[in-house]
């Protein structure tokens, strides 16, 4: 079955970065599309960053571009979230997603706190 599991989350200061990982099983991964999510308390899930299946197509959010990249390893079935220049308003739980054939699927999430 599909599974996406995320690594790298934690505690950094403002201007910290952070890398995360979602490695991924169950399906042809260098077939899909790949997103970040986030959600912060008391908000609404948002897409963060989208990833094309030939690690070229790459669109983010307006918050986060510039600051944030996304990438990926068709060979290790990983995708990648690099953050650089971290703030306070960065912190939520950030989540892989994958949708195929019409049927979403999400890793348990990695917690990300900026913070002094």
């Amino acid at each position: 079955q599909v599974q996406l599991v995320e690594s790298g989350g934690g505690l950094v200061q403002p201007g910290g970065s952070l890398r995360l990982s979602c490695a991924a099983s169950g399906f042809t991964f260098s077939s899909y599309v790949m997103s970040w999510y986030r959600q912060a308390p008391g908000k609404e899930r948002e897409l963060v960053a989208r990833i094309g299946s030939l690690n070229i197509n790459t669109n983010y959010a307006a918050s986060v571009k510039g600051r944030f990249t996304v990438s990926r390893d068709n060979a290790k079935n990983t995708v990648y979230l690099q953050m650089n220049s971290l703030k306070p308003e960065d912190t939520a739980v950030y989540y892989c997603n994958v949708e195929i054939y019409y049927t979403t699927y999400w890793g348990q999430g990695t917690q990300v706190t900026v913070s002094l």
